[in-house]
């Protein structure tokens, strides 16, 4: 369980002006892919994942049938600062997990993709 929250940083870190691997081209890609996922759907949440021994933190947004994008960001607040910039709400899966919404889709492209499979 993790015992940090938030919008709690340690004294002398700042991360304004962080900037994702790859420059200020990649952070404004990163940006548009989320502006445009959150434009065209109803309902998105945003959720941080932390950054493990394979991949750094991310972000992911989630609509209300469950679809969701998953992006790199540089640290979890720049990513709290993404979702605030998109009007959106967010959550760190470390305390709330993923919603059942995410799984029901994802079983459901699972099932989906195993019918046409069968069906070629």
């Amino acid at each position: 369980m993790a015992w940090w929250r938030f919008g709690a940083r340690k004294k002398g870190r700042s991360t304004e002006g962080s900037v994702p691997e790859g420059g200020r081209s990649r952070r404004q890609e990163v940006l548009s892919h989320f502006r445009e996922f959150e434009r065209t759907r109803v309902g998105v949440e945003a959720y941080i994942e932390p950054a493990t021994h394979v991949t750094s933190t991310t972000m992911v947004l989630i609509d209300f049938q469950g679809e969701w994008t998953r992006r790199a960001v540089p640290d979890p607040a720049a990513g709290i600062a993404l979702a605030k910039d998109l009007g959106i709400p967010v959550f760190d899966t470390n305390l709330t997990g993923y919603p059942q919404r995410m799984r029901d889709w994802n079983a459901r492209q699972r099932r989906d993709r195993d019918r046409r499979r069968a069906q070629e």
